[in-house]
């Protein structure tokens, strides 16, 4: 039966771990140097370069949170505060690992539709420069795709860069679900990141196919200074280091990270049309791959008896279902035809085409 309980529940792509075991066999890749100073790792950096249209640093990582606490580290102050949602995964499901990396800095949560955070909101809340007796505003954090599995268009990354350009405040994107975003804006990289004014990515994979490898993606090379010293502290200096960069490489070749991504999100829409022509509830703008639904509880012990796996949130009183870039339309059907038979209405087929109306309604 399907497990959406997250896209961190499947495997890997076979063409990255294809491209790993070549990169760590030794007939097929030789010697390498450690580190990060092989030929992957040079490549990799090569690439990004190339998909962002500038220069960048890049510093390949096992980890999200790694990624997440690093960029911040090099973007604010132990005295500083980072602004983010409340919902935020730096704020709800790192362990204090921003604060514990930055050495103190102070995580200030706002509120938002959708997990998104609104320029007037942080307007309002960028408060105590110059005031010894606070913490100092130094960055601001979204999450694209958010939790809630909205999308950041560019024209709204702008307008949070413009008020915290306008705060001095640098700029940071969570981007674990980096590909989903682009898939369903269809603008380039540039175009959602630094073009739009943000200073650091983090860079996801894990989520999309690869086996466990991320990026902190920085778009002013001169930020990066100390970034190299906080990673190898942090333990995230690879001995190996083509252990991560084989699969971001592979991950980024013929464009396999937005293919995978393009498949989840069609999952995601094909498994929200069919949860409306139910009668469920969806909770939010279903852009990416996430689904919050409220699904009545008969239903949701229907799903379980049969086996399928979901998140409940008793609070909201909701389910969270996540596609991946292996679901098959298979399971999209038995999840919908088990659940149709839970709350006792009939069930068919989701109709051809169904979830279009839904991404063309952003």
């Amino acid at each position: 039966m399907s497990n959406f309980a997250s896209d961190n529940t499947t495997g890997a792509s076979p063409e990255i771990l294809a491209a790993l075991t070549e990169a760590m066999t030794p007939q097929d890749s030789g010697p390498a140097m450690p580190y990060g100073n092989d030929p992957w790792t040079e490549r990799l950096r090569a690439r990004i370069n190339e998909l962002f249209e500038r220069d960048c640093a890049v510093y390949p990582v096992a980890t999200g949170t790694a990624a997440n606490c690093l960029a911040l580290t090099t973007l604010a102050p132990r005295y500083g505060a980072i602004y983010c949602h409340r919902e935020a995964h730096i704020n709800e499901d790192e362990c204090g690992a921003p604060e514990f990396f930055t050495g103190g800095a102070k995580l200030v949560p706002l509120e938002g539709d959708h997990a998104k955070l609104r320029p007037e909101t942080l307007a309002a809340a960028v408060t105590g420069a110059g005031d010894i007796h606070h913490v100092q505003p130094a960055a601001v954090s979204i999450t694209q795709a958010t939790e809630k599995g909205a999308v950041y268009r560019p024209e709204e990354v702008s307008a949070l860069a413009e008020v915290a350009r306008s705060h001095g405040l640098a700029l940071h994107m969570d981007g674990a679900r980096f590909a989903n975003a682009l898939a369903s804006l269809g603008c380039s990289p540039a175009e959602i990141t630094w073009k739009a004014g943000v200073d650091a990515l983090s860079f996801g994979g894990t989520k999309n196919g690869c086996l466990a490898a991320e990026a902190v993606v920085l778009f002013e090379p001169a930020r990066a200074a100390e970034l190299g010293y906080y990673r190898k502290r942090a333990g995230h200096l690879f001995s190996k280091g083509r252990v991560l960069s084989a699969q971001l490489l592979a991950y980024l070749e013929n464009d396999l990270w937005l293919a995978n991504a393009g498949h989840a999100n069609a999952m995601a829409a094909r498994l929200a049309a069919g949860l409306s022509e139910l009668g469920i509830e969806l909770l939010h703008p279903v852009e990416a791959n996430e689904i919050f639904a409220q699904v009545p509880e008969t239903g949701r012990e229907a799903l379980k008896a049969k086996g399928h796996v979901c998140y409940h949130y008793p609070a909201e009183d909701c389910v969270r279902l996540v596609t991946a870039f292996c679901t098959e339309e298979d399971e999209v059907e038995a999840f919908l035809s088990d659940l149709a038979e839970g709350l006792g209405k009939p069930w068919g087929k989701v109709r051809e085409g169904a979830g279009s109306d839904l991404r063309q309604a952003r």
